[in-house]
């Protein structure tokens, strides 16, 4: 809609849709027919929101410039904010876990409802970052429909303001001085000394003060919107990384989060306990009822993955860090921090079994199984040989019967052997094997497998953390408090000194805190022939609560 509104008393052409005019204040249109109080929030400017509903943008400006629909979308983003706090999120249940048990074994129903509804990665789901999009493009488009027009209304205002603004101004009253000059004089320096800035024209004279106070909640708006990117930042590859690592004495692995790029060697990690019989730390670890952890350390070798190279291949790393990695003591490198934050002492990691002849107790050869990486079948010479039917690295029975892993951390490890010998048919014969179990599984055996060793290592966790969108959250944390305080310390106020004929008429305004207005007003009036204008809320508001109150003795 390109349709103008031309004052007809300054000649300034308003947009369409302006309620009072621009320059000189005029109440226009339907406006001019309303005797009330003007409602100054936006200076009666004309919001795009309200004065265009053609098109799809318009539509579209307009549902997202709705103070509701932000609201909802406050609501909505909270509401489900709280849901995925009910149970852990997935990245911090325990390594290895699968997420469709765990949370069935660990929380029952529930917590099956909560992973089929995807709530368990809630914060990374479209429809979760689609409510902060949202939300974002609503504080956007919010602050541009409300503080582009106002701007513009602010630096477009005169002096002189017509007649029918003054009057409809919440502090307004006029009376006669004998000299007017001196009046004015007296009331400007007065002004000048509350630190009012005073702009004149044609003798009058406008008081002006916090105009920058305004723009408190769009610099709130701002804040909250580059807040937000921040937080949406984070769903973007190589932007956040929160992850951890369990690394092996002995073993290399790769960082994640880095691509492949960088491997951490864990060359050993070792425990430190306070001494029991230390006369400083013992009554404490008397009432902690055990040894108490005083440090622990990952003596940890960075390497960097040559350009070019294989990933995983260890010819391809070169060391470029040594770094002993303690309690909030982490390593960093290229934006990455490495946080010592748990450890598993004496975890399994070798199991040897010796395969026997039952009748005699003949051993007829020895296997040694890596539990990480166990082979498929083991040779054992003489025509003899176990193959590895099932392997569970930590072993329970589910609700059927039916052998199963919680994990794939060897804690509680059990085997289905096949054994072959000369003296059995092709099929072998079939063993389970468990701590402290060895079971036929079909019928007598002519062979079985004996426990005959293991072997254990300690493990380090290492938290991975790179965080980039920090310093947008920091920004925008900061703009948004420079915000709430500029909107909630200061407020803006305007003292209108004007001329009419041989009355002088005085009005006035401010956002918020009336009785600070009026009390500088009052400073002048004090000081000068020129009387308290009134408040015309207060009086309206006064005069209808006597109105009740008469009605009610009636």
């Amino acid at each position: 809609m390109s349709n103008k509104v031309k004052c007809d008393n300054c000649g300034h052409v308003n947009p369409y849709g302006t309620q009072l005019c621009e320059s000189c204040g005029k109440p226009l249109e339907e406006a001019a027919e309303n005797k009330e109080v003007i409602n100054m929030r936006y200076e009666g400017v004309a919001r795009r929101s309200q004065t265009y509903n053609k098109t799809i943008v318009d539509k579209v400006w307009n549902f997202f410039s709705s103070v509701k629909v932000g609201i909802w979308l406050i609501v909505l983003t909270l509401l489900a904010s709280i849901l995925g706090t009910i149970f852990p999120q997935e990245m911090y249940i325990p390594p290895g876990e699968d997420p469709s048990i765990y949370y069935r074994d660990e929380y029952g129903i529930a917590g099956q409802v909560y992973y089929e509804l995807g709530l368990h990665n809630m914060y990374g789901s479209w429809w979760y970052m689609a409510l902060v999009a949202g939300l974002g493009i609503s504080l956007l488009i919010a602050s541009i429909d409300r503080v582009v027009p106002l701007h513009r209304a602010l630096k477009t205002q005169r002096v002189t303001r017509h007649e029918g603004f003054l009057k409809r101004q919440r502090v307004y009253g006029k009376n006669k001085v004998s000299d007017k000059e001196e009046a004015f004089a007296k009331a400007k320096d007065i002004l000048e000394k509350k630190k009012y800035k005073i702009s004149e024209e044609n003798g009058n004279l406008l008081a002006e003060k916090g105009r920058f106070s305004r723009w408190g909640p769009y610099v709130n708006h701002l804040g909250l919107i580059i807040f937000l990117i921040g937080a949406m930042l984070r769903f973007f590859p190589g932007m956040y990384v929160d992850e951890h690592v369990w690394v092996r004495e002995g073993e290399t692995q790769v960082i994640p989060g880095t691509g492949g790029q960088y491997y951490l060697e864990n060359e050993e990690f070792f425990v430190e306990l306070y001494d029991e019989d230390d006369e400083t730390f013992g009554a404490a670890i008397e009432r902690a009822g055990g040894p108490v952890v005083e440090t622990f350390q990952t003596n940890a070798v960075l390497y960097e993955r040559e350009a070019g190279g294989t990933v995983g291949a260890e010819s391809d790393l070169t060391e470029i860090a040594r770094q002993e990695i303690r309690v909030n003591e982490p390593m960093n490198v290229d934006n990455f921090s490495l946080y010592q934050t748990d450890y598993k002492l004496n975890e399994f990691s070798m199991m040897s079994f010796t395969m026997e002849n039952r009748e005699t107790g003949e051993a007829l050869g020895q296997i040694d199984i890596d539990l990480y990486n166990p082979e498929d079948s083991y040779d054992l010479g003489d025509g003899y040989s176990v193959v590895i039917s099932d392997y569970f690295p930590n072993f329970f029975f589910d609700d059927d019967g039916i052998p199963s892993t919680e994990s794939r951390i060897p804690d509680n490890p059990a085997f289905i052997f096949q054994m072959h010998g000369p003296d059995v048919d092709d099929e072998g014969e079939y063993a389970f094997v468990a701590i402290q179990q060895n079971m036929d599984v079909f019928g007598e055996n002519q062979y079985e497998m004996s426990f005959a060793g293991v072997e254990t290592n300690n493990v380090t966790a290492l938290t991975v953390r790179k965080d980039l969108t920090l310093p947008y959250i920091i920004v925008g944390g900061i703009i948004f408090m420079i915000g709430l305080v500029q909107g909630s310390y200061w407020s803006h106020r305007r003292i209108w000194l004007q001329y009419n004929g041989s009355e002088v008429m005085v009005a006035g305004h401010t956002n918020k805190n009336y009785q600070t207005l009026k009390r500088d007003i009052q400073s002048v009036t004090d000081e000068t022939e020129i009387e308290m204008p009134a408040d015309q809320t207060a009086e309206k508001e006064e005069k209808e609560l006597d109105e009740k109150i008469e009605s009610t003795k009636e």
